[in-house]
């Protein structure tokens, strides 16, 4: 449990964040994972246990499995982050790729355990998973007894549902907000969560027992996503950063009393997707600007608009010529400038200078 430090809401100092992203196979899979095969019998371990999963929940059964000595085989998408497909293999986990999501990882799986005679381990629609991922709302309602409002993100259902049953049972009066990515399945950055609905089982869990569920979006998971690396040092994915997303966004309110506590799920996330990610992150802040300009191509005339950018303390990331598929003179040409700036009224000031320069600029939205 690590405190906000005004992360969510600045000169508020109740917002607390469980970091889930540094557990054991790096999010809070493994809780139900370890639960649900360590209470199996031994007859229904002897063949093996096969999982579906986007990625945390197959680190997880193998991590689990794998202490066991129980060979475990999970699919997952083929589009799958890679820094989760080689984790899982690192574990001991035998990796089949599918075509497809979640739910179709899911009927591979459900195919190879009876095909083959593994014991299916759910991701969430499993009353022993579901009550693993509980545990994390005993330690929310045990380090945090003033807590008022827990915000967790919701894919399948099983942690939202454990959080919510555990938390209200030790403190009866705590608000529970689950947090589903808009887009909830194909090519959202939060992977973690791309299921197209909870299970029938959580599904009826979080019809009782959740408050409320909202939805943010891609560009608002990835300023979070950029807020924890800058301010709490903390390496989230897409799915984990979806509650502060939230908090952030205005989707959820703080409560007038007590304390927030917003889950960080996991931080399983590929370089090349947490580099995406901040530029998204960036880019929807206004701290990344794009902006046109046509040049004279002259000698010197690049310089003296570069000159411009550097005068008002821009970090130039990208500057490109295109002289192809667009409407110039035969002397012109139309320059891209990729800018980092201090926030969107910072990139407003330099498309004005250079208009006062005597460039024509257009900011790229």
């Amino acid at each position: 449990m690590l405190p906000a430090d005004a992360l969510a809401a600045p000169g508020d100092d109740r917002v607390f964040l469980k970091a889930e992203n540094l557990q054991l196979t790096g999010s809070f899979k493994i809780r139900g994972a370890v639960n649900a095969i360590r209470r199996l019998p031994r007859e229904s371990l002897e063949n093996g246990v096969v999982a579906a999963s986007a990625g945390n929940h197959a680190q997880a059964v193998a991590a689990a499995a794998g202490s066991l000595g129980v060979p475990a085989i999970l699919c997952m998408p083929a589009h799958a982050p890679l820094a989760k497909v080689d984790a899982v293999r690192e574990l001991g986990g035998e990796v089949r790729l599918v075509d497809g999501d979640y739910d179709e990882c899911q009927e591979a799986a459900r195919a190879l355990g009876e095909r083959e005679g593994r014991t299916l381990i759910p991701a969430f629609a499993d009353p022993a998973v579901i009550a693993g991922q509980g545990t994390v709302g005993l330690e929310i309602a045990r380090d945090l007894p003033d807590v008022a409002l827990i915000v967790a993100p919701v894919g399948g259902g099983g942690l939202i549902s454990g959080v919510a049953i555990a938390a209200k049972d030790r403190l009866p009066g705590v608000r529970v907000v689950g947090v589903q990515a808009a887009q909830r399945s194909g090519r959202t950055i939060a992977d973690g969560i791309a299921v197209k609905r909870p299970a029938d089982l959580t599904l009826r869990l979080i019809e009782e027992h959740v408050d409320e569920l909202v939805t943010v979006s891609d560009d608002e998971i990835a300023q979070a996503m950029v807020h924890l690396i800058e301010r709490s040092k903390l390496v989230v994915e897409g799915a984990g950063a979806a509650g502060l997303a939230a908090l952030r966004a205005g989707a959820v309110q703080l409560p007038d009393e007590g304390s927030c506590c917003v889950v960080l799920s996991g931080g399983n996330v590929d370089a090349s997707l947490l580099a995406e990610c901040i530029r998204m992150g960036e880019t929807a802040s206004g701290r990344r600007a794009v902006i046109k300009t046509v040049l004279p191509d002259r000698p010197g005339a690049l310089d003296a608009l570069l000159r411009v950018v550097a005068d008002h303390d821009a970090n130039i990331i990208d500057v490109a010529h295109l002289r192809e598929g667009v409407d110039l003179h035969v002397r012109e040409t139309l320059i891209r400038l990729v800018l980092q700036t201090r926030g969107e009224a910072h990139g407003l000031e330099i498309a004005d200078a250079m208009r006062e320069h005597g460039f024509s600029s257009e900011i790229e939205h």
